[in-house]
């Protein structure tokens, strides 16, 4: 990317008090060297990691976040926090891919107390591929508004993404087989598709419709949607009560 400023990226990390974050610690210590892009916020646990914090840290101007727990079954705070969070990193990637950003903006890696070099490794990686990437939004082909305008919808969509995590993706037996399982089998994949794909053009409306009245082709246009495609989400909001038709204007309005 040839400008005039060499680009410096921001990186958020939430780091698990428990590991990653002393992980980090003594890579500091140990004099480890990475660049200077990482912000700190120390969480208890990497499945506190709520969905809406990955989300704001991109509407606040991050060019990536960086999650950090503890080794799968070595969890010091809760035993099934980082399998929560493992769940919830491929749900905010699909997401963000869903979106047109591009998920590599999100990792999430397991790091122990006594990891201080492979902290190190990860971070220096993971800056060279940002920098790669360039500025958030603008190497995408997104500008500002429309960046803000998708992620603003994937946030507001953040509680019943949560709810649909915890009444349909927790598995039973918590262990690193019976999850690669989970993920291998292409149910995440399915259920994306079936239970949360759809909402997010449906937020997206009523987004758009909280700004002005639209017709149903207008929103069509803004979302990339055919005529019948947008139709038939204007129908189903309209039939939930979120939306209604107003005859004066001839556009569709927040009920």
């Amino acid at each position: 990317m040839e400008t005039g400023t060499v680009f410096k990226p921001t990186i958020l990390g939430f780091l698990c008090n428990w590991c990653c974050y002393g992980g980090a610690d003594l890579c500091g210590v140990s004099r480890f060297q990475y660049p200077p892009y990482l912000r700190v916020i120390r969480v208890m646990c990497s499945g506190r990691v709520d969905p809406a914090f990955i989300f704001r840290s991109f509407l606040k101007g991050a060019d990536a976040v960086f999650v950090g727990g503890c080794h799968l079954n070595d969890c010091h705070y809760n035993p099934e926090g980082n399998y929560d969070a493992l769940v919830m990193s491929k749900i905010n990637k699909k997401l963000l891919e869903r979106i047109g950003v591009n998920p590599e903006r999100l990792r999430l890696e397991w790091v122990s107390a006594g990891e201080g070099i492979r902290f190190a490794e990860i971070m220096n990686d993971f800056s060279k591929k940002i920098k790669k990437l360039g500025p958030l939004g603008s190497s995408e082909g997104l500008d500002k508004k429309e960046l803000r305008f998708k992620l603003e919808a994937v946030t507001q969509l953040v509680p019943y993404i949560k709810l649909v995590e915890r009444e349909k993706l927790r598995v039973p037996v918590r262990s690193e087989a019976s999850y690669d399982k989970f993920l291998a089998s292409g149910w995440l994949d399915r259920l994306f598709d079936e239970m949360i794909a759809d909402k997010l053009v449906l937020s997206q409306i009523m987004l758009l419709l909280r700004e002005k009245p639209r017709s149903t082709v207008e929103i069509a246009e803004a979302l990339g949607l055919n005529p019948s495609q947008a139709s038939k989400y204007l129908g189903n909001s309209s039939s939930r009560g979120f939306i209604r038709f107003d005859e004066s204007q001839k556009r569709f309005v927040p009920a």
